[in-house]
């Protein structure tokens, strides 16, 4: 009697790098890099649960940052504060207008959602104005998202 015994496996691995953000890339106006070379950066923004979570937290020396999207909401709020060196605190808020949709790569994975950004919107306190470069946030984590250009600060 000869016994045959077929394991059931996919050939499609899960990804290991399955983390969705978003890039947003800081610019002057006459869209040079901008850095916020001693000025900090914080960036919150609230749960479902409505408690506060910090996505960036006195972030300086950049040019570019990266946030965490969420899920479910049709739109993210975040809240920007910058501290600069002279000890003015600016506040502006951003908001991110976004259609969710589930992302299968196999049954035996776990599901990620990927996103497609439909809107931008934002106070101009230190912002002088946010736009989406590239609408489609996946896995692919060289897109730049958002160029975000701040106000003269010097």
């Amino acid at each position: 009697m000869v016994l045959i015994a077929i394991g059931a496996c996919t050939s499609i691995d899960c990804p290991v790098q399955n983390r969705i953000y978003t890039v947003y890339n800081l610019l002057k106006a006459d869209g040079t890099t901008d850095t916020l070379k001693v000025d900090t950066l914080t960036i919150k923004t609230k749960r479902a649960d409505k408690s506060d979570t910090t996505l960036l937290n006195r972030a300086t020396g950049i040019t570019t940052f990266e946030l965490d999207i969420s899920y479910t909401l049709p739109e993210d709020t975040l809240y920007v504060t910058l501290l600069d060196t002279l000890g003015h605190t600016y506040r502006d808020t951003i908001y991110v207008k976004k259609e969710n949709y589930p992302h299968f790569e196999s049954v035996d994975c776990q599901a990620a959602f990927f996103h497609q950004l439909t809107g931008i919107r934002t106070t101009h306190h230190i912002i002088d104005s946010i736009m989406i470069n590239n609408p489609n946030v996946n896995y692919d984590a060289t897109n730049e998202h958002f160029h975000l250009y701040f106000k003269a600060r010097y």
